[in-house]
């Protein structure tokens, strides 16, 4: 498929689409590099209101495959479109997070026959089903997310004469370890969907880099990732009273330390090298893992000795302020869990892989550990539970670049942008207060 606009949606003369600032050069435009050399577009004020011909409120439409997603990871987003002045739907599965949703205004359009594994079967009802919404809601963006509904929703989204198509990578699921034809099966499927995107935004400059030859960088960008941080970097006193009642409540002792990490029960989390490095450990502190079970996933992990398990919480950053050290063992695209660590001022391993190395450098920001590698883990955290020296250093500077990297607001402001850049390359009639 070309990369330029579809002739549908070429208007015969040009019309202004976007109010430009005096004096912006058409070069600026583009985004500007960080110190990585990465592109890294700064947000303008939030939140862009955007709108349609006539003054017509936009349709943005969010879609990923499960409802947890739309409400875990994409609620600031949502809010942001709602701020925005933005009709916001999320399109997935249903579920029980679908309630959460509708509470903040966001109109959710469920997908009956959608699986987060591919089940060719599924996948065409799955595939009908988001085809008649698209056509129904008529959307004038749809941003899809997830590997799964970033492949089905790119294609179908195009197909569907959606104006404006952007798809986030949250993460790559092809792994440097990983057989060349599972690699080459994943990085060929997302390579041909991008094709049919106007815009690819990328959590990670890693896996910008990889799709780069698929992927014109004039069509991409790394927006990074962010949480909430208003409610994650907490007032001291609130922390110190939030860790006093979850580690009463979890029966911890005041000198005892408590190791944590966040995530569904699944073996791409790396549970198992977790729990072989906490029974290495044991007696210099308890471990648990916080999260829910997902039975469904092909990977779905049971029990553990040496790691309690205590499901998933709704209080997060209580969870956070009673942790003493946080971990996360192996595979992630742009660990969410990580950043909100971060901004709690949690001293951190992690797995030296994409995405984890985006949360900060070793032993500057948090300690790295070979993916995979239990051993080489349980040096690593056996380093932080010896030196609180090295805990307060590290998590002091962990606070400190979660203020200042990962706000997702900012990150938000980047995806209207991008709306607003490809509605002005197409010469869609949008107006901008």
């Amino acid at each position: 498929m070309p990369e330029s606009p579809p002739p549908e949606h070429r208007p015969s003369e040009r019309r202004t689409t976007e109010r430009r600032n005096p004096g912006r050069r058409p070069s600026e435009d583009r985004p500007s590099e960080d110190r990585n050399g990465e592109d890294r577009t700064p947000p303008a004020a939030l939140p862009l209101r955007l709108r349609g011909p006539g003054g017509r409120r936009l349709r943005v439409a969010h879609l990923t495959t499960v409802d947890m997603s739309l409400h875990l990871l994409l609620a600031t987003e949502l809010k942001v479109d709602l701020e925005a002045g933005f009709e916001t739907y999320g399109i997935s599965a249903p579920g029980p997070y679908v309630p959460d949703l509708e509470a903040i205004g966001v109109r959710h359009e469920p997908l009956h026959a959608l699986t987060r594994s591919w089940q060719p079967r599924a996948d065409a009802a799955a595939a009908r089903e988001l085809l008649a919404v698209l056509n129904r809601i008529r959307p004038d963006v749809l941003h899809t997310h997830d590997p799964k509904t970033g492949v089905l929703g790119r294609v179908l989204g195009r197909l569907a004469r959606v104006p404006v198509v952007v798809n986030t990578c949250h993460g790559l699921q092809a792994q440097a370890h990983d057989p060349f034809a599972k690699r080459a099966l994943l990085l060929g499927a997302e390579a041909l969907a991008a094709r049919f995107s106007h815009a690819e935004l990328y959590q990670n400059g890693e896996d910008r880099r990889t799709l780069s030859r698929a992927v014109p960088a004039h069509r991409s960008r790394v927006v990074g990732n962010g949480v909430d941080l208003t409610r994650f970097a907490t007032d001291p006193g609130d922390r110190a009273r939030n860790r006093a009642r979850l580690r009463a409540e979890l029966g911890v002792g005041p000198d005892e330390l408590l190791v944590g990490g966040v995530g569904r029960r699944v073996a791409g989390k790396g549970i198992a090298e977790y729990a072989e490095a906490a029974r290495a450990l044991a007696g210099k502190a308890r471990f648990v893992w916080i999260g829910p079970d997902d039975p469904d996933k092909p990977d779905a992990h049971g029990a553990e000795s040496g790691v309690e398990f205590l499901g998933p919480r709704g209080d997060m950053p209580a969870v956070y302020a009673a942790l003493d050290v946080f971990v996360l063992p192996y595979r992630e695209g742009f660990s969410r869990s990580a950043m909100e660590a971060a901004a709690g001022g949690l001293p951190m391993v992690l797995s030296d892989i994409r995405g984890c190395r985006e949360i900060g450098r070793h032993d500057e920001h948090l300690l790295l550990a070979p993916p995979g590698d239990a051993r080489a883990l349980s040096t690593a955290l056996d380093r932080l539970l010896t030196e609180p020296g090295l805990r307060d250093r590290l998590g002091a500077a962990a606070r400190r670049r979660a203020t200042a990297h990962f706000d997702q607001r900012a990150v938000a402001g980047v995806s209207l942008e991008t709306y607003a850049a490809v509605a002005r390359a197409k010469a869609l009639p949008w107006t901008a207060d």
